[in-house]
C-alpha cells in the first residue's frame, strides 16, 4: 500500500513537476506515463504507476488544445483507475483573457474550458484545482460541480525579487488599470510608488495613451502585468514611461507566453532594462537562454500541496 502521494504531469511540465518533488523531500512519489503517437496524430497514453487509492496530483497547463485534452485524459484515467483524491496543478490556465463575451456569439472560452475540465469524473474524496494567477478572479467560479477551487499568487515571488531592483528605489507600474489591484498590492507591499497608464479608445479594437499618471521622471519604472503575449501592449507602456523621463525599465510577468516573433520585438524596441517571468508557460523556458530571467513558481504549488498532505 503506497501512502505517499503520486505526482503526474503533461510533458511539457516535467522540469516543473521534478522542482515540485524536490520540495517534498521524498514524501511523494513521481509516477510514469507511456506516451506515444499512432500515424494519423491521434495520442496514446497509459498510467504505467498504480493510482488505486492514492491521492493523486496531475501538473499542467491548458497551453492549447493538444495539452489541455492531454491534462484531461489522464486525469480521466486516474479516476477511472481508482484515485481516492485528484488535486491539479494548472500553472498557466490558458483562454483566460476570454473570460466574457464582448460581442454577440463570443464564445467564452475560459467558462468551457472550466467547464470540460469539471466534467472530469470525480474521485471519493474530491477533485480539487489550483490555479496561479488568473487574469480574471471569477475563472474559478467557472467550474461546476462538487469541486474545490484556489487561485494562487504569485506576489510573494515578486516582492522578494523586486527589492533587489536598484535596491528597492523604483516606480512599479502597469500597463493600463485592469492590473491596477495586483500593482497596488506590490506597491504597499515594497513602499514604493505606483503608476498607470491612462488611455483612451479610438476605435473597437485599438487605443492609444494619453497620459501617465505619476511623475516618474529619472526614475527607475518597473511594470508589471500578469500575462505578456504580443508585447504590444507592454511596448506602448513601456514608451510611454521613456517618454515621461523613466531612465531604466524593468518589465516583470507572471506567465511568459510570447508567441511567434513576441519575444524579438520586446528585444527590438530596445525599450527594456531587463525582462522576468515565472516559468509557468513552457515557452518561457526556451527564451532563458536569450535573456529572460525565470521565476520558478513551483514553489507556489509545493506550498499549497503540502499544507494539504502535511
Amino acid at each position: 500500500m503506497h501512502n505517499e502521494p503520486l505526482l503526474l504531469c503533461t510533458p511539457q511540465y516535467d522540469t516543473f513537476t521534478q522542482e515540485i518533488a524536490s520540495q517534498f523531500k521524498g514524501k511523494i512519489e513521481i509516477g510514469e506515463i507511456e506516451r506515444r503517437a499512432f500515424p494519423d496524430g491521434e495520442q496514446y497514453q497509459r498510467l504505467l504507476s498504480d493510482v488505486h487509492e492514492r491521492s493523486v496530483i496531475i501538473v499542467g497547463g491548458t497551453t492549447d488544445d493538444h495539452n489541455t485534452l492531454a491534462l484531461y485524459d489522464i486525469a480521466c484515467a486516474a479516476v477511472k483507475y481508482g484515485a481516492k483524491r485528484l488535486d491539479l496543478c494548472i500553472p498557466y490556465f490558458g483562454y483566460s483573457t476570454m473570460e466574457r463575451a464582448v460581442k454577440p456569439g463570443e464564445v467564452v472560452t475560459a467558462k468551457t474550458r472550466a467547464r470540460l475540465l469539471s466534467a472530469i469524473p470525480y474521485a471519493s474524496q474530491g477533485n480539487h484545482f489550483h490555479l496561479l494567477d488568473l487574469h480574471s478572479d471569477g475563472i474559478p467560479h467557472y467550474f461546476e460541480g462538487p469541486i474545490t477551487t484556489q487561485h494562487l499568487s504569485s506576489s510573494q515571488l515578486w516582492i522578494d525579487r523586486l527589492s533587489q531592483i536598484n535596491q528597492g528605489d523604483f516606480v512599479i507600474a502597469s500597463t493600463d488599470t485592469g492590473r491596477a489591484k495586483q500593482v497596488e498590492y506590490l506597491a504597499n507591499a515594497l513602499n514604493v510608488d505606483v503608476a498607470f497608464i491612462i488611455k483612451r479608445r479610438t476605435s473597437g479594437e485599438n487605443t492609444e495613451i494619453v497620459a501617465v499618471n505619476a511623475q516618474v521622471q529619472n526614475r527607475v519604472v518597473v511594470i508589471y502585468d500578469d500575462m505578456v503575449r504580443t508585447g504590444g501592449s507592454l511596448i506602448k507602456a513601456a514608451q510611454a514611461y521613456k517618454n515621461a523621463g523613466a531612465t531604466q525599465i524593468y518589465a516583470v510577468c507572471s506567465h511568459g507566453v510570447f508567441p511567434k516573433d513576441a519575444w524579438a520585438n520586446i528585444q527590438q524596441s530596445s525599450l527594456f532594462t531587463h525582462l522576468i517571468s515565472t516559468d509557468s508557460h513552457p515557452k518561457a523556458h526556451e527564451l532563458q537562454s536569450k535573456g529572460l530571467e525565470l521565476i520558478s513558481a513551483s514553489s507556489i504549488f509545493a506550498d499549497a500541496l503540502e499544507k494539504i498532505f502535511n
